[in-house]
């Protein structure tokens, strides 16, 4: 308890604990948000999908290599990635990113 008063009394530990209940509101947010993300035709009984993300902006290779731990990048387009065979359970991990603003099935497959 003398830590906890320690914290609450003076102004450094204030601004730390709010830091610290903003971050965690933000990653909670983004997790509530994620599944949203997906399109529901994503959700068949496949246990790997080929998938667009959708950006607002064009591509970098940071976005392109933060794809690549959810499946092999097969291109990019203008404002959106191609990513091939996303298991299942990554599909909102994959969406979770606060910079993706959609999880589509790949066109034409």
């Amino acid at each position: 308890m003398k830590i906890w008063r320690a914290i609450h009394q003076s102004t450094q530990g204030r601004i730390v604990l709010a830091g610290v209940l903003v971050y965690a509101a933000w990653q909670v947010m983004l997790s509530v948000l994620a599944p949203g993300k997906v399109a529901p035709e994503l959700q068949s009984g496949k246990s790997k999908v080929n998938v667009q993300v959708s950006l607002p902006f064009t591509p970098d290779r940071f976005h392109v290599m933060a794809m690549q731990r959810f499946g092999r990048v097969s291109g990019t387009d203008e404002r959106s990635i191609e990513v091939r065979g996303v298991k299942q359970a990554d599909l909102s991990r994959l969406a979770r990113p606060y910079w993706v603003n959609r999880v589509e099935a790949l066109k034409g497959d």
